[in-house]
Order: C-alpha cells, then sequence, then structure tokens
C-alpha cells in the first residue's frame, strides 16, 4: 500500500475538516495530476471514497436535527435521475477509453474552479440575497429550481465527483437564504449521499474503481477529518478558505496545463 496515497488521503481529511469542503474537488485532481491516475479511475475512486465519508456526516446532522428533508427528496429528485443519465452516457463514450480522459481531465478542471468561485463569493451572494428578499424564489418555481439544480449537480459530480461539497451549498444557499449555516451543510451532506453512492455503483460496474487506493486513502483521511474538525475552530475561515480556494486554481491550472 503506498504511504504517497495515504499521506494524501490524511492532508485531503484534514482541510476537510478545516473547511468543511474540497474533497472532491481536491482529491480528483490531486490523483489526476499528481499521481497519473486516470481521470476516469480518480473519479470513481473518489465517489466511492465520497459516499462512505458523508455516511457518517448525515448520521450526525440527522442527530443534530440540521437536515431539511424537504429540500433533499427535491434535490434527489434531479440529482439521481441525471446520475444515471452521466453514467450511461459515460459507458457509451467509454470511460475508460484514453481518447475520453481529455474531456475528463478538462471537465475535472472547470469544476474545481467552479468551487474556487463558489468559496470566493458565497458570502457576498449571501450578502445580496438579504438586502433583496423580493429575489427570493417561492412555491412551485423555488421547488422547479431545486430539481433543476439537482439535474446540474447530479451530472457534474457522476462526471467528475466535484460539486457536491462547496459547490452545492452555494446553490443551497441561493435557494434558501433563510436556512442557517449548519443546515446548508446538513442538507448538501444529506442529499450527496444517495447521489454518490448511486454515481458511485455505476462506476463499479463501470470498472473505474481502484479498491486499493480507495483502502489507502481512507486510512489516511479519518484521522485527518478528525484533528481537521478538532482544530477548525482555532483558524479564523477567511484564511482557511483563501488558502483552499489558492490550492484549488493551483491544481486546475495543473490540470490544463
Amino acid at each position: 500500500m503506498d504511504i504517497h496515497y495515504i499521506i494524501s488521503g490524511f492532508s485531503v481529511g484534514l482541510l476537510v475538516g478545516l473547511t468543511g469542503v474540497g474533497g472532491g474537488s481536491l482529491m480528483t485532481p490531486l490523483l489526476t495530476a499528481f499521481f497519473g491516475v486516470a481521470p476516469s479511475v480518480a473519479v470513481g475512486t473518489d465517489l466511492a471514497f465520497a459516499s462512505i465519508t458523508k455516511a457518517s456526516g448525515t448520521l450526525v446532522h440527522r442527530m443534530r436535527r440540521t437536515v431539511h428533508w424537504d429540500v433533499v427528496i427535491l434535490l434527489c429528485a434531479g440529482s439521481l435521475p441525471a446520475a444515471l443519465v452521466a453514467i450511461w452516457g459515460l459507458h457509451q463514450f467509454g470511460a475508460v477509453n484514453p481518447n475520453f480522459a481529455f474531456f475528463l481531465r478538462w471537465s475535472i478542471a472547470i469544476s474545481v474552479m467552479l468551487t474556487v468561485l463558489a468559496l470566493l463569493f458565497k458570502h457576498k451572494l449571501v450578502g445580496w440575497l438579504n438586502r433583496h428578499p423580493e429575489k427570493w424564489l417561492v412555491g412551485t418555481q423555488l421547488k422547479a429550481a431545486t430539481i433543476g439544480a439537482g439535474v446540474l449537480l447530479g451530472t457534474l459530480v457522476t462526471i467528475s465527483s466535484i460539486g457536491a461539497g462547496a459547490v452545492g451549498a452555494t446553490i443551497i444557499t441561493f435557494l434558501y437564504p433563510r436556512m442557517k449555516t449548519s443546515e446548508v451543510a446538513g442538507t448538501d451532506i444529506a442529499y450527496a449521499v444517495p447521489l454518490t453512492a448511486l454515481a458511485a455503483t455505476g462506476h463499479a460496474w463501470l470498472g473505474t474503481i481502484h479498491w486499493d487506493l480507495l483502502g489507502a486513502l481512507l486510512i489516511g483521511s479519518i484521522p485527518g477529518i478528525t484533528i481537521g474538525s478538532f482544530a477548525s475552530r482555532a483558524v479564523p475561515d477567511v484564511i482557511l478558505r483563501g488558502v483552499l480556494a489558492t490550492t484549488l486554481t493551483l491544481v486546475a491550472g495543473k490540470l490544463i496545463l
């Protein structure tokens, strides 16, 4: 078992514990750009990794009553069918085909930059929404927009394994500005569990999960997440998000180049 993968799992877990985001947006490009793992295998392995780690997080948020299950159902109504269509598309185009790796690499890079934008502009978005309550969606429009967001996230996550964290949380904040931060986090994690589990199952069917690699990443990430969670209160949020955004930008640049 490669110690480098264990260290990578620990490092990503530490950042996730500190910031609450960055799992897929860091792990997948890290495996692809720095370790030479095929993009399709990196995506499939990270989805299996995410489904396991997010399941435990959902249990915690459920006990704390910070999950809006009505929103989870609407997001899943869009994301799960979209994931199935995306899996079918990967099968048709050949998820392990080297010629398809170019498309996946750019999909990952674009998803990483969307995460960076979500990190940098989330607070400004929240401030704008608070100043313009007349722009808030309600009723049928809100339900339709939530399902549509689920379609976007389901496609993005299945193809690149990125988007369920910072991007998903930003979309939920935009659609439901009355939600507390803890409720946004809980709802975001809860809807991501069935999505990543379904997507991971699809990738297992496609043969794009490296099980030994998954085990090494989990060995490192579990203590990393634990340490990061305990240390998160000691480091200012603005510094953490700045470091994460800078790291993601560098990773995206390396993927493109």
